[in-house]
């Protein structure tokens, strides 16, 4: 009795914990939303500013580009710096950088502005991440790791709605506008409830591994960048395979690097945990369906059945709350039958529900195919989305819950990059084999066959990946008994 030394007082220096989860929700909500805020908005920057198909690609994906490759260097700054003023820090950043982007007047502005919020958002994620992780206790953190997760998978579908809401409204540079009164009013809430910073001294020593962060952000790019390269030269062209043997060789040399320092951006044994590898991989796997299908589906509705931008946003309201649904029941599926049953069955049916539309015409009504089909496949996703969160982060003890995190949210961020790469890619090479102008259905249908593959294939993998059994958080263990 006297040596039970995990009494059930969940953060007891830190009683506004659930006011602090509200808020720092709200600031993951806007780091999320920007994922896919702009694709609805892709045809009015198109006209405005110019751009290509190359260019659109890279509107979405510098963004979530800088935001996975430097989100272990925000992790490790969470670490040394700690995570209160970090967050504060990315979150100032952010809200700066949307200021920039709605008032670009050309594309070189507008990738810079998306650069900057990417690099923003790394600094913010794996912090405020981090922040909730060592706030909660037991059962109470189960429970605000699928709130964190619920905006993970609802702030995704509620980008596109709100994206077309604001594009056919006040116009497309509100899509970034919004984020600076919500930005400034967080940066003027948050310390005041934010716990304070419980660092270890001597943990890092100061130091932060530069050319750690450097290599993986530019090994990232350099697949992004041969797979959105595909659509213009072809798959088998050196323009395509340089990079992507480039980034291959340089995630080598990135995990030498690792080795050899004395202070690693990545620690690589956490890599070595099965709960950490198997909970960011479905992590990688479900946002880089769920964000495919946001893509996909908002070109196809204006490009093929000629939607507006408005109507477009609309039909996305139900995928978004279908998303919610699931990660609610998600969570409360993980803590009764555990993330092997939840990640199997989520994303068993996110197979199911893309599976209609590897066969859909452009004479097929949008709301009676389209949209039953995406809220299915999201639906399922939700509850991915609580299963990888819930195995790799359930069990990490507070020192390092900003590294695990930041693995996580790199995975989370570098899947999206990867899903908008290869699905455009695929769907704009098969339509018109050169670039944007006059799209059909035969190349969407080509991506949703990529997507429906995956989530069969990873459904069919993850019963022998996921750990057996549910998460008991204690004593700093690792792993899911």
């Amino acid at each position: 009795m006297p040596t039970d030394t995990a009494v059930p007082t969940p953060a007891p220096t830190h009683p506004r914990r659930w006011t602090a989860l509200a808020l720092i929700c709200a600031a993951q909500f806007m780091l999320v939303l920007d994922v896919t805020v702009v694709n609805v908005a892709l045809p009015a920057l198109s006209a405005d500013l110019g751009l290509d198909r190359t260019a659109l690609t890279w509107v979405v994906t510098a963004y979530t580009l800088c935001f996975g490759g430097l989100m272990l260097l925000g992790g490790r700054l969470a670490d040394a710096l700690g995570a209160r003023r970090v967050l504060l820090a990315g979150l100032a950043l952010f809200t700066a950088a949307s200021l920039v982007c709605g008032l670009a007047p050309n594309a070189p502005v507008l990738l810079g502005g998306r650069v900057a919020q990417g690099v923003g958002a790394a600094l913010l994620s794996p912090a405020a991440l981090a922040l909730v992780t060592n706030a909660f206790h037991g059962a109470e953190r189960a429970k605000a790791l699928g709130a964190w997760a619920a905006i993970g998978g609802t702030g995704s579908a509620v980008g596109v709605l709100l994206g077309g809401a604001l594009t056919e409204g006040p116009g497309w540079p509100w899509v970034f506008h919004v984020n600076v009164p919500v930005g400034l009013a967080l940066l003027a809430a948050l310390p005041k409830v934010l716990p304070n910073d419980h660092r270890r001294p001597g943990r890092t020593g100061g130091r932060l591994d530069a050319p750690g962060a450097l290599l993986v952000t530019i090994a990232t790019g350099a697949l992004v960048y041969g797979l959105v390269q595909a659509g213009d030269s072809g798959w088998a062209s050196a323009a395509t395979l340089l990079p992507l043997l480039g980034a291959v060789a340089l995630y080598g040399i990135f995990v030498a690097v690792e080795r050899a320092s004395d202070a690693p951006l990545m620690d690589l044994r956490m890599l070595t945990r099965r709960p950490v590898v198997a909970g960011s991989l479905l992590m990688l796997v479900a946002t880089a369906l769920l964000i495919s299908f946001f893509f996909l589906g908002s070109m196809q509705l204006q490009h093929v059945y000629g939607l507006g931008a408005l109507r477009t946003g609309l039909l996305f309201l139900p995928v978004a709350l279908t998303t919610a649904i699931g990660a609610h029941l998600g969570a409360r599926l993980v803590t009764t039958r555990g993330p092997r049953t939840c990640a199997t069955g989520g994303l068993a049916l996110a197979a199911l529900g893309c599976l209609p539309l590897t066969a859909l015409t452009s004479g097929a009504n949008p709301w009676t195919t389209l949209l039953p089909a995406l809220a299915t496949a999201s639906f399922g996703l939700g509850a991915v989305f609580v299963a990888a969160t819930t195995t790799a982060l359930g069990l990490v003890t507070p020192h390092e819950a900003g590294l695990a995190s930041g693995i996580v949210n790199t995975f989370h961020e570098v899947g999206g990059s990867i899903g908008v790469a290869a699905v455009s890619t695929l769907a704009l090479t098969t339509t018109t084999g050169s670039g944007l102008t006059a799209p059909t259905g035969t190349g969407f249908t080509t991506a949703f066959t990529l997507c429906t593959a995956t989530a069969a294939t990873a459904a069919l993998t993850a019963p022998f990946l996921i750990p057996r059994g549910t998460p008991h958080p204690v004593g700093g263990a690792h792993g899911v008994h």
